[in-house]
């Protein structure tokens, strides 16, 4: 990265750095030759805007060969090719309609200075990211973003992008005329089946100073009768990073459907959502984010068990998560074990740091982005190819915001509060180096092997034989290696869990059988129902299951 103040806009519009004389190239020629673009708020917008300014580059030729018709209607990111595109940021505090200001997309850049981009035709597009959520939703409602540009670099001249469009809020429930036949009656089906929830927490909002709203979803089992007498078991399902109750309508309708279908018994489900601006806070009482954990077991689950007729009892209650949702409700069963019956936790992120998607973060002088013979760590593969590694990741979030990343969203959960108000950082953004002292506080706190293992005598009584855990083989960010740390201690510690390696499989296609993408989770329903009604003669409809 390179920080300079020299004029630069102001020299470039004179000409002087074209290389048009003699003396202008040697004055200049050990000096950075920066990019400027500039950037305008469209006529149209009535108010002045601020957020983070982001800057998005790709290789003309390859959009064009990527996009269905040749028409490129966006310049993005892609998670599993970060180097395809190249970003800028800057923070924008107030822009007024029609005013211009200038980005300097070499200042802050990844994964390199625009100034060193190969000579071609590039596509670029503006966003401006009002919310600073860019790094956990991408673009959402009420961002402004300009039309896409092709411009050849390099240039003497100074391109101009204007913020002309606002993003537009969608309808969680409208389904595209692409989905599915019988897509629209599924989701029509699950909205009438259930029931929203926004419930103030008394903890959450005493320790913000400002009311904080929990957010779910009810959804009721085919013949619920709220005026009779009969109970249900309860299943607390959350999602994983990048999600939010908005982004589950298909799981809902799924659900719904499987239950009407007698494919899955008849409980029912209070989907979370565990977003907020910080990432994912995955109901973990944190000196960040909050007392997410209380306010779920003390606020509002006797809230919802106090008007629905759930069994509200600990035989009666069960979790199911994905990914960070994952971690959330292994996380939730292991920390208020009297609360829950059970949990069904799938591709958790890491349980033991000893193996945190590789890096073993209690290694002496670890490092998250290079092993110990220099080869980098890698963080995504697919079929056994490594997409990305942990520095490319780590260093594109950082351009995208400081707020709302899987890797701050880590900080923001496991570590201690610094002298500034925010969490200290687990490691180095520059160089990967991990502070060996916010791992400690993350071990003494989050480490869930490490709890289990120091704290079995008096978690056994209530947690032994509640842990389910499954993860392919070939997760696609490595949290198997995790997961067999876990089970290690469990099985060392003579504990009774359920803790299954699918082979072959990988992050996304966990749950998959057949032509079913969540087939899993018509079978963990059936073995939660087994513990709730141990007795009962209820079997799934072979009929219409596959």
């Amino acid at each position: 990265m390179r920080y300079r103040q020299l004029g630069l806009t102001a020299l470039v519009g004179l000409g002087l750095l074209s290389g048009t004389c003699t003396w202008a190239r040697q004055d200049v020629q050990s000096v950075p030759t920066h990019r400027f673009f500039h950037v305008q708020l469209g006529a149209n917008e009535t108010l002045p805007a601020s957020g983070r300014l982001l800057l998005f580059a790709e290789d003309a030729k390859t959009a064009k060969s990527q996009s269905k018709d040749g028409t490129i209607k966006e310049v993005d990111i892609d998670d599993l090719d970060p180097a395809q595109v190249t970003i800028a940021a800057q923070d924008v505090y107030r822009i007024a309609p029609g005013q211009v200001i200038d980005i300097d997309a070499d200042k802050l850049a990844f994964p390199k200075s625009w100034s060193s981009l190969p000579a071609g035709d590039y596509v670029v597009q503006a966003v401006l990211d009002v919310h600073h959520n860019y790094n956990y939703l991408g673009r959402s409602a009420g961002d402004v973003v300009s039309d896409v540009m092709t411009v050849h670099l390099p240039t003497n001249d100074i391109p101009t992008l204007t913020l002309n469009t606002t993003m537009p809020a969608e309808d969680p429930w409208k389904v595209p005329d692409s989905a599915p036949a019988g897509a629209r009656e599924s989701v029509a089906a699950a909205k009438k089946a259930s029931q929203p929830v926004d419930f103030v927490s008394p903890s959450l909002s005493a320790f913000w100073g400002r009311p904080i709203h929990m957010r779910a979803r009810v959804l009721l089992p085919p013949g619920y009768d709220a005026s009779s007498n009969k109970h249900y078991p309860t299943v607390y399902y959350t999602h994983g990073f990048g999600g939010t109750l908005d982004r589950m309508v298909r799981v809902f309708a799924y659900v719904n459907d499987a239950m009407t279908k007698g494919e899955m018994p008849p409980m029912i489900w209070v989907f979370l959502d565990e977003s907020s601006a910080t990432g994912t806070h995955e109901f973990a009482d944190s000196v960040n984010n909050g007392p997410w954990g209380e306010a779920l077991t003390t606020e509002l689950i006797p809230y919802l068990e106090s008007h629905y007729r759930m069994d509200a009892d600990v035989n009666g209650r069960f979790l199911n998560g994905h990914s960070s949702g994952g971690w959330a409700t292994l996380w939730m069963q292991t920390r208020y074990p009297k609360i829950f019956g059970g949990t069904w936790s799938t591709s958790p992120d890491p349980s033991d740091f000893h193996d945190f998607t590789g890096p073993n973060l209690y290694a002496p002088g670890a490092n998250v982005y290079h092993k110990p013979d220099g080869a980098p760590w890698p963080l995504v593969r697919d079929k056994g190819k490594v997409l990305v590694t942990f520095q490319q990741y780590a260093q594109m979030e950082r351009v995208l915001g400081p707020y709302g990343g899987q890797m701050a969203s880590f900080d923001w959960v496991f570590s201690p509060r610094g002298e500034d108000g925010r969490p200290e950082q687990m490691f180095n953004r520059d160089t990967g180096d991990v502070d060996p002292a916010v791992v400690m506080y993350w071990r003494d706190h989050y480490d869930i092997a490490y709890r289990l293992e120091n704290n079995w005598p008096t978690l056994k009584s209530d947690l032994d034989g509640k842990i389910h855990l499954y993860v392919g083989t070939a997760d696609t960010f490595y949290l198997d290696g995790a997961a067999h740390r876990l089970k290690a201690v469990l099985d060392g510690l003579h504990a009774h869990s359920d803790i299954r390696f699918i082979p072959g499989r990988t992050h996304f296609d966990l749950y998959k059988a057949g032509d079913d993408r969540m087939a899993m989770l018509k079978q963990i329903s059936w073995d939660m129902y087994a513990v709730a009604r141990p007795d009962s003669k209820l079997k799934p409809n072979m009929n219409q299951t596959h």
